[in-house]
């Protein structure tokens, strides 16, 4: 782990992602996603996918160009199996809020054939989550899947479930737009009777986990379990006028994060806590 220059506020409150952040649930989200994109046409989506010229980078022009002539992900995302379905509804929709929250909602649709068990993505997540309970802060988890997935995955996931690690769990239709936007991070910290600040971090996988984050106001933390190289982060986070947004603190595991925190509320302990 490289610490960052300057830490970042202590936390008092922790806010997950769910996804490919604490488990893995890559099967059932692919089958979905293989289900949902031969249905563009049928949708009324093919002529609203991102225009040619108008993609953030040249592997999101090229999976959107896949789309649109294929009506089926690019080979490579399959094979990479890195990327969310909201990163990709993402690249294929662009600003378009409307088609994308058609294709979520079809995407629900097919999901709900597919999903089922569900594990830890990293096997002593648990623990480290235990761990930072024991710092004395709150956690919470965030999706924007659908509420009736999201309680039989974290009720079953382990065996055992995890429920009762978290103060707060808030799922896409609990709210009115999904992340990118920042209703989630920004109901998660109601439900908490928290204001939203940097000491709250909200830990995420995806970029529109850190888009949602800095439209909250919150601490972005970079989860890369996918390990993503240096050069890949820079072209996903180009920080420039149109793309703005980049992570405060990128960490590679769950034990990462926990060191981090422990730090950063011993560097402030007036602050935090």
């Amino acid at each position: 782990m490289s610490l960052p220059e300057k830490l970042p506020a202590g936390p008092r409150i922790i806010l997950f992602d769910w996804h490919a952040t604490l488990v893995d649930t890559m099967d059932a989200m692919y089958y979905a996603l293989d289900e949902v994109i031969p249905q563009l046409v049928r949708l009324g989506l093919i002529e609203r996918l991102v225009p040619e010229g108008q993609s953030k980078t040249a592997e999101d022009a090229r999976l959107v160009r896949h789309a649109r002539e294929h009506r089926s992900l690019h080979p490579r995302i399959k094979a990479e199996r890195k990327i969310s379905r909201t990163d990709i509804f993402e690249v294929l929709f662009g600003a378009d809020e409307e088609a994308k929250s058609i294709a979520h909602r079809e995407f629900d649709r097919q999901y709900a054939r597919f999903f089922g068990p569900v594990k830890p993505l990293e096997a002593d997540g648990r623990a480290r989550l235990a761990e930072l309970r024991a710092l004395g802060l709150r956690l919470g988890v965030l999706s924007n899947r659908n509420r009736r997935f999201m309680a039989h995955e974290i009720y079953t996931v382990d065996g055992t479930g995890w429920h009762e690690l978290f103060d707060t769990m808030v799922c896409g239709n609990d709210v009115e737009r999904r992340k990118p936007h920042p209703d989630l991070v920004l109901k998660a910290l109601s439900d908490l009777g928290a204001a939203p600040d940097a000491h709250c971090w909200y830990v995420g996988d995806s970029t529109t986990d850190i888009v949602a984050a800095k439209a909250a106001g919150v601490t972005a933390v970079f989860y890369n379990g996918a390990g993503w190289d240096e050069a890949w982060l820079r072209k996903i986070f180009p920080r420039t006028p149109r793309h703005p947004h980049a992570p405060d603190l990128i960490v590679g595991n769950l034990a990462e994060l926990v060191e981090l925190s422990r730090r950063a509320i011993a560097a402030a302990p007036s602050a935090a806590l």
